[in-house]
């Protein structure tokens, strides 16, 4: 090499940058799945075409993200006789998703929960938990899962 002549390295990464990078891949990493939306399944309610609270939990379940299919019916007691509603937990609309039935005002974030956890049960051992969950923020008939 001769004297007096100076070599570039232009391709040296400054400390600045490492920090920088590092400092920004938790951010890149949280935003990485933005692309892929939540695909959550159909909530499918009946309801009494009469009942006004029915249409604030729809609203609550869709702006959680579920798809929503609302059937109205006037009878009622024979659809949740059907899916196997004990009287004594009936309420004003019942939903259907993947394979539960859900009665009443049952928050979003508890039909997440069930969807998870996936629980096998049939009426009243997780209804008391749902119906207490229910009473905050929905008017109307006190809910219950079944």
């Amino acid at each position: 090499m001769e004297k007096g002549v100076t070599m570039r390295n232009d391709s040296n990464i400054s400390w600045r940058a490492i920090l920088a990078a590092a400092g920004a891949l938790p951010l890149l990493m949280s935003t990485a799945g933005w692309g892929h939306a939540e695909t959550l399944p159909l909530v499918s309610v009946t309801k009494d075409p009469s009942c006004g609270c029915c249409d604030g939990w729809i609203a609550h379940i869709e702006d959680a993200g579920f798809p929503v299919r609302v059937v109205e019916s006037t009878d009622m007691d024979s659809f949740k006789q059907r899916l196997g509603v004990p009287a004594e937990l009936a309420s004003c609309h019942t939903a259907e998703v993947d394979g539960y039935v859900i009665e009443g005002h049952v928050p979003a974030a508890a039909i997440r929960r069930l969807l998870a956890e996936r629980p096998d049960v049939t009426g009243a051992g997780r209804s008391r938990h749902a119906c207490r969950l229910a009473r905050h923020g929905f008017p109307g008939r006190r809910s219950r899962a079944v």
